[in-house]
């Protein structure tokens, strides 16, 4: 008896960003949390299996294990990364910093 294939309701949006990571040589940040999530995501959905072999493939054209994408998603996040926020640009200033004066 064949497994059921279930269609996955966000299949159309991964499809475009899976897309997407397969056309990156160098993965940024936000890439390579994309890639980890969708990893997550399909593992183990019964349908979608050409996700599954693309992500697998975006794996293995960026020269990652599963292991360690993991490893630096997990540093990405404790780095303080946000989906969607502009990088914090480094203050500009004259470096003269008034909390080291004496009060009045």
């Amino acid at each position: 008896m064949a497994e059921l294939q279930q269609a996955h309701p966000l299949y159309a949006k991964d499809r475009d960003l899976v897309d997407q990571l397969l056309a990156v040589q160098v993965p940024a940040d936000g890439h390579l949390v994309d890639l980890a999530r969708l990893l997550s995501r399909y593992e183990g959905f019964p349908g979608a299996a050409d996700l599954r072999d693309d992500l697998a493939k975006t794996l293995r054209l960026w020269n990652l294990s599963r292991e360690q994408l993991h490893q630096r998603t997990r540093a990405i996040w404790a780095g303080g990364y946000r989906p969607g926020a502009q990088p914090v640009a480094e203050a500009v200033g004259s470096g003269f910093d008034t909390s080291d004066q004496d009060s009045p």
